[in-house]
């Protein structure tokens, strides 16, 4: 980023031009009056008044969609093509990258750091990843009988609805729509009513890079309304989600009860990270475990809020996070020097807060944390959260919490931290710190988790697919395989 001093950054806050209107056929739409207000959880003041979409502006931007992509030339121009207008967005995205990640800091509490260097980075990486691979998929042609050509080709699904959470607002959006797009698809995209505002802004910049109107609509609104409209729209093909488990399950009944539409979820997580006697090094293994747990205020679907660790160190890693956790500066989000922001909003936070107190309740030892900080900015902020003592039956360690909450569980052998880490109904991420080649084989096996990272967490690159298990969902993104989520494959069988 930059070298900005926070003074600086303030400054350019207050100039932001920030959107307001739905962007439906490549032009903004106020849509029918009605409006939300969006409040920054930085100090608790109001950043925008935003269009709330009725289902009657879903079906604005489900027909532009449509339109685009039955009479459009989206689907039918060159992979090539498409690729390059993908890659003008992501050169856009460089273009306003300050600009963005300003936005995402007033708007969901991300350091400024962390969303320009890493929200930033990977929303770009994902556009210009997509726009790189857009000509490069291949049909097949499977060798038959002499006197038969077979054909498979992939064909691009249609509309594509795309619901995305306000965490990592522009990322996840990127990895919806990135994909969709270079496989011919139109997208109707809603962000949260946390984060729209990053989003609009992504769907304006869109237009600009030269997509045709109609293929990446953006609208805004909750989801009891304006999500539960794109989820039984008969014209939405294909849905694409991420967020939490039990609002996947409601998009599945909305496919039940419409079009029986594909589902993509991206759900929950309460990933373990397991550390054993041999990690290669402790000390960067509770080093890690404390970034992973108190990174973007812990609100991760795949933060490693279960730390399981050998008896014999549980000591030594604990006291290493807890150590990190009491000198990691909490502070506003628009100040370089801060390293854990904001929590999202007063709900949010009010909800973490809960689960802290049934911790403690329910017998668990808090060690640092568990209670706000920074009350007199108006923010929503709270300092970072270790407990020890926890029993596999506590809520700390069977519920998602989405905050900076650690809970730490200890065990004696390699089969009851297998046992531990899968005791749960979630599936998306786990961590396992060894030296031991033949165990971080066998004990990533033994993992029911979608992801599993050896003595590093959080790694990877777009070559790779990332989704989950169990209850934390079905799909993938990122890598080629997301392709498969926005595309049909035709069988053509030509008798010769």
């Amino acid at each position: 980023m930059p070298a900005l001093a926070h003074d600086d950054l303030l400054r350019s806050a207050k100039d932001l031009d920030l959107p307001a209107h739905h962007h439906i056929d490549g032009a903004d739409e106020p849509g029918g009056g009605t409006a939300f207000t969006v409040v920054s959880p930085r100090n608790g003041h109001v950043l925008r008044e935003v269009a709330d979409a009725r289902p009657a502006e879903v079906d604005l931007a489900v027909a532009a969609a449509r339109r685009a992509f039955d009479s459009g030339p989206w689907p039918r121009l060159a992979p090539a093509d498409r690729g390059r207008i993908l890659l003008r967005v992501a050169e856009l995205l460089e273009e306003h990258r300050e600009k963005l990640a300003l936005t995402i800091s007033l708007e969901m509490g991300k350091p400024i750091t962390d969303a320009y260097g890493i929200e930033l980075r990977a929303a770009i990486n994902t556009f210009r990843w997509y726009g790189q691979l857009a000509d490069k998929l291949t049909d097949e042609s499977p060798h038959t009988t002499a006197d038969a050509l077979a054909l498979v080709t992939r064909e691009p699904a249609g509309v594509v609805g795309a619901v995305v959470p306000w965490n990592f607002p522009l990322t996840l959006a990127s990895w919806k729509v990135a994909p969709a797009l270079a496989a011919g698809c139109t997208v109707v995209l809603k962000p949260s009513e946390n984060s729209p505002l990053s989003a609009l802004l992504l769907g304006r910049i869109a237009t600009e890079a030269g997509l045709p109107p109609g293929v990446l609509n953006v609208v805004t609104g909750d989801g009891p309304v304006a999500g539960r409209a794109i989820g039984l729209h008969p014209d939405v093909d294909v849905l694409a989600f991420t967020g939490s488990t039990a609002v996947g399950r409601h998009f599945l009944r909305y496919a039940a009860d419409s079009n029986l539409k594909r589902v993509w979820l991206e759900l929950g997580g309460k990933s373990p990270n397991i550390i054993l006697p041999d990690a290669p090094d402790l000390e960067r293994a509770a080093a890690t475990a404390a970034w992973g747990i108190f990174f973007n205020q812990g609100e991760m679907c795949t933060a490693p809020s279960r730390l399981l660790v050998h008896s014999s160190v549980a000591e030594r890693v604990t006291e290493a996070i807890v150590a990190r956790a009491r000198e990691l500066r909490v502070g506003d989000p628009l100040d370089p020097a801060t390293e854990m922001g904001a929590l999202v909003g007063e709900a949010h936070l009010e909800r973490v807060l809960d689960h802290i107190g049934t911790g403690r309740e329910e017998g668990a030892r808090l060690l640092t944390g568990g209670e706000r900080t920074l009350t007199g900015t108006g923010g929503s902020y709270l300092r970072p959260t270790v407990f020890d003592g926890v029993d596999p039956g506590m809520r700390l360690a069977r519920e998602e919490i989405f905050g900076p909450v650690l809970s730490v569980l200890t065990f004696d052998d390699l089969d009851e931290a297998v046992r531990l880490a899968n005791a749960t109904e979630y599936g998306l991420a786990a961590g396992l710190w060894t030296s031991d080649l033949s165990t971080a084989h066998r004990v990533s096996r033994a993992l029911r988790a979608g992801t599993v990272w050896v003595n590093c967490y959080e790694e990877g690159d777009l070559t790779v697919p990332f989704g989950g298990m169990k209850q934390s969902g079905n799909g993938r993104d990122k890598s080629a395989h997301a392709i498969d989520k926005y595309t049909d494959l035709k069988t053509t069988w030509i008798q010769l």
